[in-house]
């Protein structure tokens, strides 16, 4: 079960560094997106504090082509999830919609969640498997102190996880 939890947190602290990675600049877009340029920064941090982090540069570079997989799958999920999102919206537009029509799109978009998060965690074990215990444990505690910059330095994050 504390397996299942880390693996979980270290998923959550990857989506929560490349979230917050550029957040000061994109708060209040109202496009919902975010440019290249975002995912871009959010990649290039992280490969910062992998290359900091990790003793092997040729693990290093595997830690990190594994993180270029996981913010590929978190920007593919994104652009899905506003899909379905339009197309909610166009079916809200519908008098005559259906609620089966609202569920169907709801269960697809679930579905598709589902799927992302699963994949972001084999990559998360992935990454593990490469790293030594300290080497996982500097890298978390980096990416939770590099996190909480963008929220107003709350010294409760750590505690949070």
């Amino acid at each position: 079960m504390n397996r299942i939890l880390s693996g979980l947190v270290g998923a959550l602290a990857i989506v929560t560094l490349v979230g917050c990675s550029s957040h000061h600049r994109h708060h209040g877009m109202m496009s919902g997106g975010h440019s290249d340029a975002y995912w871009q920064k959010g990649q290039q941090d992280m490969e910062g504090l992998i290359n900091r982090t990790v003793q092997d540069p040729e693990k290093a570079k595997q830690v990190n082509m594994l993180t270029g997989e996981i913010i590929k799958e978190l920007k593919e999920s994104r652009e899905r999830e506003r899909a379905y999102h339009r197309q909610l919206y166009t079916l809200n537009a519908s008098y005559e919609a259906e609620a089966s029509e609202f569920s169907k799109i709801i269960n697809e978009a679930n579905i598709q969640r589902m799927q992302s998060s699963a994949s972001v965690l084999s990559l998360r074990f992935k990454m593990k498997n490469l790293m030594t215990a300290d080497e996982w444990k500097a890298l978390s505690d980096r990416m939770i102190s590099y996190s909480s910059r963008y929220q107003g330095g709350n010294a409760g994050t750590k505690a949070g996880y």
